[in-house]
């Protein structure tokens, strides 16, 4: 059987068209003798809408539903732009109510231990006197326990979701031998304060992370298998207001202001803003969710744009959305990250939203450049024709976006591999037998369709 590298070097080296001839107004070759030649395990549906136009110019399978993986997050990104706007902010406020101070998150997905920095000494500035009380308010967004209850417990993309949270809801945990001198540490570039809420102890039980609450606190324990060697690694965090109001708590004290231990309100009290802290406009927190997929981001952004009250009903809402754009026929959607195992998407729908809505919201922009080469390497030959994102679960493997041509002529895109066998019995598992293999060939194989196609 002829071999892939065979196929592309033969496409390569056909003749260029006659002087006298007209050039082709697409691409001369489909993908899929690439394909069938590939042999990738499992199921590939591909589709290419040629710009403009919403016509399929290559396709197979195209109308197959797929898991999205995080090639949702593409998704979740038009939406919240469509119903946020791009300029849409969130604040972390302090207010001053009676003898009470008040952390109240205002649903900022991105905001940092250095954020919380800056609004503790701002505070400080301001001389107001210690208070009474100190209390945290995440009432924002929806209190949610995981934002992926398929996934494990201890997947730092796994986390609790409020209106508070801090640094993705992920707490860094360090190691020496043994398990000996754990630390865990509310890590930011420049600020990493002890994270006093939340405690880890290795332990001889048969899990190899296990975590309980015991009188309102966090603890982790870790089988002394998974921390033979010195190591470390990020948690996830279950109780983001305590985590955030320990965190404040410890940065105004280094600033000469004494809080009170933090306590979780439910209800938000009026007073006076004394200090406040703004993320960055939505743009550019799309644009850090699409580059570096996280889940937490997505999940925020949507409950965000819909207003919903649970993940369910904003995923609901998003299809309401799709289906106003004509796009509804092709998703069923679960949630807004790609985690959960129930979305589904079709290559056709996922290329003809980016070829219409995603090209008029300006997406190609807030796109990763070249995704393909952090696992495969830089490609000259394709170098910064591709702005994409792509989807990676157990056995999933995705990639959605634009293709820029050297005549100037562009393609949206979407190449959903899986491997649903594979992937339901191993669905929440961390790296199990023969996915890193599975997966860079299935990278591979969507790096040589986006050739012949370009």
């Amino acid at each position: 059987m002829m071999r892939r590298r065979s196929l592309l070097a033969g496409l390569a080296a056909l003749p260029a068209a006659p002087a006298w001839g007209r050039p082709p107004a697409k691409p001369a070759f489909p993908a899929g003798p690439l394909v069938a030649t590939a042999g990738l395990p499992g199921v590939v549906a591909y589709a290419r809408t040629d710009l403009p136009g919403d016509g399929l110019a290559d396709a197979a399978l195209a109308a197959a539903p797929m898991m999205p993986a995080s090639t949702l997050k593409t998704v979740t990104a038009l939406y919240a732009l469509a119903k946020l706007g791009r300029s849409r902010s969130f604040a972390t406020r302090v207010i001053r109510a009676g003898d009470t101070l008040v952390l109240a998150g205002g649903g900022d997905p991105v905001l940092s231990t250095d954020d919380l920095a800056r609004l503790a000494a701002d505070l400080a500035a301001t001389g107001l006197p210690a208070p009474a009380r100190f209390a945290v308010w995440g009432g924002a967004l929806p209190r949610i326990e995981e934002i992926a209850p398929a996934q494990a417990d201890h997947l730092a993309y796994n986390p609790a979701l409020s209106g508070m949270m801090l640094n993705f809801n992920r707490v860094h945990l360090d190691w020496r031998q043994g398990g000996s001198r754990m630390s865990l540490e509310a890590r930011a570039a420049s600020h990493s304060p002890r994270a006093y809420s939340i405690t880890a102890t290795a332990g001889d039980g048969p899990d190899l992370f296990s975590w309980r609450e015991d009188d309102g606190r966090e603890r982790w324990t870790l089988s002394r298998g998974a921390i033979a060697r010195p190591g470390s690694r990020w948690l996830p965090v279950r109780k983001p207001e305590l985590y955030a109001g320990d965190v404040f708590q410890t940065l105004c004290r280094a600033k000469g202001l004494v809080l009170p231990a933090p306590e979780v309100v439910d209800d938000l009290p009026p007073g006076e803003v004394a200090a406040a802290h703004a993320s960055p406009p939505l743009e550019e927190i799309l644009r850090g969710m699409l580059h570096f997929s996280t889940n937490l981001t997505a999940e925020v952004v949507g409950l965000h744009a819909s207003g919903a009250a649970e993940p369910a009903g904003s995923a609901r809402a998003m299809m309401a959305w799709l289906t106003e754009q004509g796009q509804g026929r092709d998703f069923v959607l679960a949630d807004h990250s790609g985690l959960s195992p129930v979305s589904r998407v079709t290559a056709q729908g996922m290329a003809r939203l980016l070829a219409g809505p995603g090209l008029a919201a300006g997406l190609p922009d807030l796109l990763k450049p070249d995704p393909l080469d952090e696992d495969l390497g830089r490609d000259p030959a394709g170098a910064g024709r591709i702005r994409a994102k792509t989807g990676t679960l157990n056995f999933v493997s995705n990639l959605a976006g634009y293709l820029s041509r050297p005549d100037g002529s562009r393609s949206a895109f979407a190449i959903l591999a899986a491997r649903p066998s594979r992937q339901a019995a191993t669905a929440g598992q961390e790296l199990p037998a023969g996915v890193l293999s599975w997966t860079r060939e299935a990278k591979q194989l969507q790096r040589d369709i986006l050739a012949i196609w370009s």
